[in-house]
């Protein structure tokens, strides 16, 4: 069947990701069916790092966009859906200027508009959004809502639907179905896709992505591994809403020098001090006052959550299956010398100082942000992709804004000739082995 194609550009706070997704066309409604068909890592920074050039976020674009015009059939660019979705990196610089925010969107708007693809919008998602549609895309993913049974009938699987938390460079957000009364509106989404309704918990916490994070840090000045050293400018710890409640007397153009201690319950506590438990109006808060209800049912969590994890269980080699794991691993990491962290993973030099403190967080926040315990960190599975597709709001965007998940559930009519084509084939099996039956019985006879 003829395949169509589908292209989101994931405008992340540290590097935007060009997907393109494919699907039969005559499938179109099916769960599960998109697929991604490539992708490309645009170089360079996230679009937000352009304010003070906007020109120059749009041509960043450009080498991704023409790998675009190679993947996809030329006789089908015309047709295909072009979107770019900015998320927490953009949110911040709207917070900060907005001026600069919108000259980004439109230069990077107009790069895309001029290619042949039907290009869609170049918007930024609130965190709701964000958080929702990772959600929706690892659940269709894993053809959670509804499935084709063999008879080419729908069936509404009993499976429950998994929560979702995503660790980007700027924002985190944490979403999953939930019983429970949800206490503050703001959190709250109600879905209806193929016919169900879900009741979904989201909340999106900015400034606690892995970047924004790492700026706290070090406004609070940072434990990094032992024997490591780093010059940094002021000014790119305080360039930031993130942080800039907390801007020192000292000029921003002032240079200081880091230096690791390696002592990972001073690193702890540190990082503690970025989430506030003190005030909550609700009958239970995550933290920063924000309501949450218990977390329930299994979780995928991706981007830097997944990173985070690999590079503990792949190259400090150990695995993590408890809370106590994680808060271990995270000591290790911050006790071990720079000169032996250098010796694992050569490759990773530029992110290898933030690992304790990252670790750390991360730790953290599962715990003792979100509450999961003993019971219920073993249901957290840490993974990128599922099958050949990787897992973030792209996908689930795209769905959305393509009207791919119908609210209703498919009617079954399309998949009538497939049942007729299916009873067909059981009547030629049955009728061919009763004869060849037949057969044996009268050569035994005979």
């Amino acid at each position: 069947s003829p395949l169509q194609y589908g292209i989101v550009l994931d405008a992340g706070s540290s590097h935007t990701a060009m997907f393109i997704y494919k699907w039969p066309a005559d499938k179109e409604n099916d769960t599960g069916v998109v697929s991604e068909h490539s992708m490309c890592d645009v170089e360079g920074p996230g679009i937000s790092s352009y304010s003070s050039n906007p020109p120059a976020a749009g041509a960043s674009l450009k080498h991704c966009l023409n790998q675009a015009l190679r993947d996809v059939p030329k006789e089908k660019q015309v047709g295909t859906p072009l979107y770019l979705g900015a998320t927490a990196g953009m949110r911040l610089l709207n917070i900060t200027n907005q001026q600069a925010s919108d000259a980004v969107l439109s230069a990077v708007a107009a790069v895309l508009r001029s290619y042949p693809f039907d290009f869609r919008g170049a918007k930024i998602l609130s965190g709701e959004d964000e958080g929702v549609f990772g959600w929706v895309t690892a659940n269709y993913l894993l053809e959670n809502f509804i499935k084709r049974g063999w008879l080419g009938e729908w069936i509404q699987p009993q499976k429950k639907t998994l929560g979702a938390m995503d660790f980007g460079g700027a924002s985190t957000q944490i979403t999953f179905e939930t019983k429970d009364t949800i206490e503050d509106p703001r959190n709250e989404v109600m879905l209806k896709l193929y016919g169900q309704v879900y009741k979904v918990y989201t909340h999106s916490f900015l400034c606690y992505g892995r970047d924004q994070v790492l700026k706290r840090l070090l406004s609070k000045l940072l434990q990094v591994p032992v024997c490591y050293n780093k010059s940094i400018l002021l000014s790119s710890v305080y360039n930031s809403p993130c942080t800039e409640k907390e801007r020192p007397s000292l000029a921003l153009n002032t240079t200081i020098t880091v230096v690791g201690t390696g002592n990972g319950s001073l690193c702890t506590l540190h990082v503690s001090k970025l989430f506030d438990f003190t005030t909550c109006s609700f009958s239970r808060c995550s933290f920063d006052g924000i309501f949450q209800p218990e977390v329930s049912g299994n979780f995928i969590a991706f981007s830097a959550f997944f990173y985070t994890v690999d590079f503990i269980q792949t190259v400090m080699g150990r695995p993590i299956h408890l809370p106590s794991d994680l808060r271990d691993a995270a000591e290790t990491i911050c006790a071990t010398s720079w000169s032996e962290l250098l010796q694992k993973a050569p490759t990773l030099e530029k992110r290898l100082p933030d690992y304790c403190a990252v670790s750390t967080f991360v730790y953290l926040l599962t715990t003792k942000g979100y509450n999961f315990n003993n019971h219920s960190f073993p249901n957290i599975a840490f993974q990128k992709k599922v099958g050949e597709t990787s897992i973030g709001w792209a996908l689930g965007y795209m769905l959305n804004l393509t009207n791919m998940i119908p609210a209703e559930k498919p009617s079954s009519h399309k998949s009538m000739m497939y049942n007729y084509w299916v009873i067909l084939i059981l009547l030629f099996v049955f009728t061919t082995l009763t004869s060849l039956a037949t057969a044996v019985c009268l050569l035994r006879r005979s």
